[in-house]
């Protein structure tokens, strides 16, 4: 299990330059840009520009705030994600370049190396009970926003995340993690496999 926080996380130069993001978690621990088999961050996108490659990722993207992040891709594919979108998910190597329609975004990425893990990256807006399935080499819970939430472990430990806060959990047993949400809470959910 792996603890992490927005407010906490290292401030890292894009990988082209154009901006900086906050790695919330790596590995393994201490990979750089070139190295990492996954690699979760932050970013807070003030211009547009290109996107850094990334040649042999797969990436996915989340907005968390702000009006929108328009996304042409060199496929000929055009995305308008926002806060309430599904989160996006493309071939690190695809050129693709971003526009602002309404101001600055926050973004959440999640990448893993193609030839070592995989995984899925879902938006849920969570009120009540939530369990998390047993299906994934690692399970990611990031809060994007609410007053907060709840996650349940095996033998009743409670982990209690504020809005920019989230897990990491090594693989799950059956029935032994479960989301409460006591008021709508904004959450990623994120699954992660070896390959």
């Amino acid at each position: 299990m792996h603890r992490f926080s927005l407010a906490a996380a290292p401030r890292r130069p894009w990988k082209n330059g154009g901006g900086e993001t906050r790695e919330l978690a790596v590995a393994p621990p201490g990979a750089g840009l070139d190295d990492f088999d996954w690699r979760l961050s932050c970013a807070q996108v003030a211009n547009g520009g290109p996107f850094s490659a990334f040649p042999g990722v797969d990436r996915s993207l989340a907005v968390l705030d702000g009006a929108g992040l328009r996304l042409e891709c060199a496929d000929g594919a055009t995305h308008l994600l926002s806060a309430e979108s599904a989160p996006l998910a493309f071939p690190g190597e695809l050129a693709v370049t971003a526009t602002l329609p309404g101001g600055p975004v926050g973004d959440f990425n999640l990448m893993t190396r193609r030839a070592r893990w995989t995984h899925h990256l879902q938006r849920l807006r969570l009120c009540g009970e939530w369990p998390l399935a047993a299906d994934a080499d690692l399970t990611l819970v990031y809060c994007a926003a609410g007053v907060g939430l709840d996650c349940w472990l095996a033998g009743g430990r409670e982990l209690r995340l504020a809005a920019g806060e989230g897990v990491l959990l090594d693989a799950l047993v059956d029935g032994a993690a479960t989301l409460m949400a006591p008021q709508v809470c904004k959450v990623l959910l994120g699954r992660l496999w070896r390959c």
